[in-house]
């Protein structure tokens, strides 16, 4: 199987994946990496991840410090920091993050794990922390 190793630069920059290009394979890295072409593969970083509007990223598994989608991910996601979900995304697996952000028009089908505060109306005034795990969740 190819590895790709990506790392930060010293001007801070991280890795690009450009939209002409295609990688089959494990990545993993210690660098931020932006992905506006196709990947295929298990993606582990220290960074962050960023998919473009038009890269897409098939995987089992993608590990991260945050994650922000534009484009097309089918696979689970686990980050430390937050997940976001941008107006055009198309995302197929389970999200797991410190927080979850789908802006509208973003396309979502899995399941969520993050805490999140609930409405009074569902019981959320009558919880000590005022916080739950949300689980399935489908956003279409």
């Amino acid at each position: 199987m190819a590895q790709a190793r990506t790392t930060s630069r010293s001007d801070g920059q991280g890795a690009r994946i450009g939209s002409a290009a295609r990688v089959r394979g494990r990545i993993h890295g210690d660098g931020d990496l932006l992905v506006e072409g196709q990947v295929e593969g298990d993606l582990s970083l220290r960074g962050d991840l960023t998919i473009a509007e038009g890269g897409s990223v098939k995987s089992k598994a993608v590990e991260a410090q945050s994650v922000t989608i534009g484009g097309t991910l089918e696979g689970d996601v686990s980050a430390s920091g937050p997940v976001r979900l941008v107006a055009g995304a198309k995302v197929r697996g389970n999200l797991r993050g410190s927080a979850v952000a789908i802006d509208d028009g973003a396309r979502f089908s899995g399941q969520l794990d993050c805490a999140f505060d609930l409405p009074a109306e569902l019981g959320g005034a009558s919880r000590n922390d005022g916080s739950a795990r949300g689980r399935p969740a489908t956003r279409r």
